[in-house]
């Protein structure tokens, strides 16, 4: 039964004009050729040869043996079974493999792929598979058969998923096989109930197709999302074949005339090359007519342009933009840098007389045929390099299935690899994952020691930190970006050079708040799990004591619960050190907020209560002479406030009792300053040196980013004698640039009765 007789809306072949055009791999029409063919319907073709033929197109000297010896087993397997179309079950694993074998894929994979489903369906074992046909065919064969053992229902699509992954991730031939069985499923869904036909299309839409994209299988990937197309969206999908077929018979075709042009420009020019026109897809079409409205007869394909070697895509680029008119913002260059998916080719428009713009793709025959196929072009990944067609068992020192290695495996699935072993469940694991693949474009930053990391656009220097740190990257500081200090909260560009700053405390933590600028799985689960594992214990005055928010309940207004801590914390705020929006502690030995007065040189507060503990704030830090008071908290601690700190109005506010503290005989001190400045080179440096002339020991420091050409700095400080403050502070405002000095202090949050 043919694709269009069981699934009415798939995509079917467009004629007239488009007849000139050379397509991309036309999976769909080479399966039902191979195998239908002309044979009656109660007799199978010799479908096997077809497959066998189109394995020779692309490796000539393969050994064909395995290939007979899966055939006459699946055969045999599968005979009597039938699919819900009507057909053999046969032909279903004869066109997979058809599809792989068109793909271009090694004998190794297409063994595998004839006999994916024995083990599922049939009497077969894995036992028995592995002994005929090898460990690679039986591992192939055990990582699709895990995949069909799970239901792809709402409620199964999470693990499904994250066993796909697994499978893949140890070698990519597993998922290469699962997308062609797809489609073929896919061309034949119009046998199934709509309500079903909807489900398998969202969760093809929603993984399978990202997952063809990342693998760079596009010769897949288009065909999946036209299909997708007609049955998610039928009305909007006949609309599209409208535009198509009504371009098809038109007379004129401007495509072939820039065509014909391009030929004569590269022929003049002494480059050898191919000029071929590619059709957009449905969905393309699609896409381009909800982007710029009324389509024009340019906008249906883009030009393709085939050389032999490198060199001459950049000769080819020379020729188009001297010789005719370039749109130069629609080049691209993914030769030098390529796509995360292997994708390499040279990006161009061109103008023609009549303003239509033309898109021009150039790349060689060996990069157009590892955009169509991806990774399934590569070949088989454990091959012996002296004997590529011999199959090797290589595994790392362990020896074990899950232990392999694959050597064409993307950067971007290692990754997912890292960040799914760590995902706490199968539902986090899920919406990650999702949010992971609707990211279809990555960037490359690079370190300043000469690597490279691969981040998907949008990635901030929170992902680039633990991208390149893992779980170590909860110590970071802060991160210069092109050499400049830069937040966390960065968004990074393509080419950009990042040099993260990191602490050297074991202990460190990483902020809530960095959960916002995360984009990568890595960096969120990496946080999440630390903030579940982390839970907080801080009292509500100590939270205010940091600049945190805490409400009391009118509950505990109304009865007056001083003394039994009325207080409920919410969401805190962190102080300024701490803040994503900070380039970091550039010095870092010590927390302000944390240290009791008792610990520190000078600055003693007294308090007339036997046994108690006193600590300074760290909120408003107070030093002597500021007028102070106080507050009882856990554990027989007193906390020590200016009386102006904003802490102490919310905590009078809710009954807090005050308590009398004063200043010791000693005059040393801690004090947070913030100082404001225009930005200029050596800024930092000069700051720095004034304020250690002044005796200060800086304990802390954060610098945040330049904002209309004004830099804002907060330093915490040790002083031997409180009495230097104001020397300090004039000091600091004496620095070039520096245009104010003052108390820092954090402000306090309204209570919410």
């Amino acid at each position: 039964m043919s694709a269009e007789a069981t699934n009415p809306a798939t995509p079917g072949p467009v004629t007239g004009a488009a007849a000139r055009w050379r397509a991309r791999i036309d999976l769909r029409r080479l399966g039902r050729a191979a195998l239908l063919g002309p044979a009656a319907r109660d007799r199978l073709p010799d479908a096997i040869g077809h497959v066998a033929e189109a394995h020779r197109a692309h490796h000539p000297d393969a050994d064909l043996e395995p290939l007979r010896r899966a055939w006459v087993l699946a055969e045999s397997s599968h005979r009597g079974q039938m699919r819900k179309s009507g057909e053999p079950y046969i032909t279903h694993p004869l066109a997979v493999t058809l599809i792989l074998a068109e793909l271009g894929a090694e004998t190794t994979t297409l063994t595998a792929s004839l006999l994916h489903d024995t083990v599922e369906d049939t009497e077969v074992t894995l036992d028995q598979v592995g002994k005929e046909f090898g460990a690679e065919v039986r591992f192939l064969v055990d990582g699709v058969t895990k995949l069909e053992k799970v239901d792809y229902g709402a409620a199964a699509e999470p693990e499904t998923f994250r066993k796909m992954l697994v499978a893949t991730g140890n070698d990519v031939r597993v998922m290469s096989i699962k997308l062609a069985d797809r489609l073929h499923n896919m061309r034949t869904l119009g046998v199934m109930r709509p309500e079903k036909q909807a489900r398998i299309a969202k969760v093809t839409r929603d993984v399978l197709i990202p997952l063809a994209e990342r693998l760079g299988v596009q010769a897949l990937k288009t065909e999946l999302e036209d299909l997708v197309f007609a049955i998610l969206h039928p009305e909007e999908y006949q609309h599209t074949r409208e535009l198509i077929v009504d371009n098809a018979s038109r007379a004129d075709d401007p495509l072939a005339e820039i065509a014909d042009e391009v030929r004569s420009v590269l022929r003049e020019a002494g480059i050898p090359a191919e000029v071929v026109i590619r059709p957009r897809h449905f969905v393309s079409v699609h896409r381009v007519a909800r982007k710029r409205g009324r389509l024009r007869g340019a906008d249906f394909g883009r030009l393709l342009v085939l050389v032999g070697e490198d060199a001459d895509c950049y000769g080819v680029l020379g020729e188009l933009h001297t010789c005719m008119t370039p749109v130069v913002s629609e080049f691209k260059d993914f030769i030098a840098v390529p796509k995360f998916n292997l994708y390499q080719s040279l990006h161009t428009a061109v103008a023609s007389g009549d303003g239509q713009v033309v898109e021009v793709l150039i790349r060689t025959h060996q990069m157009h045929k590892v955009a169509e196929a991806g990774v399934v072009a590569l070949g088989n990944p454990y091959a012996s390099p002296s004997d590529p067609s011999e199959a090797s068992s290589a595994t790392t020192s362990g020896g074990t299935d899950e232990e392999r290695v694959d050597p064409t495996r993307p950067g971007w699935l290692s990754r997912l690899l890292d960040w799914q072993a760590a995902a706490p469940d199968a539902d986090t694991f899920w919406s990650t994952l999702r949010e992971d693949l609707a990211q279809d474009r990555e960037i490359t930053v690079f370190r300043p020691d000469g690597g490279t990391l691969g981040l998907p656009e949008g990635a901030t220097c929170v992902d680039a930190a633990y991208a390149q740190y893992g779980e170590d990257a909860h110590a970071c500081l802060g991160a210069r970006v092109n050499g400049r200090l830069a937040t966390l909260s960065t968004v990074l560009k393509d080419g950009d050079t990042v040099q993260l700053l990191m602490g050297q405390d074991p202990a460190a933590e990483p902020s809530k708040e960095w959960l916002e600028h995360a984009h990568t799985p890595a960096a969120r689960i990496a946080i999440q799990r630390w903030i579940a594992t982390h839970p907080s214990h801080e009292t509500p005055e100590e939270i205010v004591e940091r600049g945190g928010t805490v409400a009391a309940t009118a509950e505990d207004v109304q009865a007056g619960r001083g003394d039994v801590n009325p207080f409920r914390a919410s969401a805190a705020e962190p102080s300024v050190a701490d803040t994503p929006d900070s380039v970091g502690r550039i010095i870092a030995e010590s927390q302000a907020s944390d240290n009791p007065a008792a610990d520190r040189p000078g600055a003693v507060a007294l308090v007339d209560q036997p046994g108690a503990t006193v600590r300074l704030a760290g909120c408003c830090t107070p030093v002597p002479p500021d007028e102070i008071t106080g507050f009882a908290v856990r554990g027989g601690v007193v906390t020590v406030h200016r009386v102006e700190c904003a802490a102490v109005a919310q905590m009078k506010s809710v009954g807090r009792a005050e308590v009398g503290v004063r200043w010791g005989d000693t005059a040393g001190c801690r004090v947070t300053l913030f100082a404001e400045s225009f930005g200029r080179p050596h800024l930092l440096a000069d700051l720095t040196e004034a304020m250690a002339g002044e005796g200060a020991e800086i304990v802390s420091a954060t610098v945040e980013p330049p904002s209309q050409q004004r830099v804002r700095h907060t330093y915490t400080v040790e002083l031997p004698d409180a009495a230097r403050l104001p020397s300090l502070m004039r000091a600091m405002r004496n620095v070039a640039g520096v245009y104010d000095v003052s108390r820092a202090q954090t402000p306090g949050a309204s209570l919410t009765p």
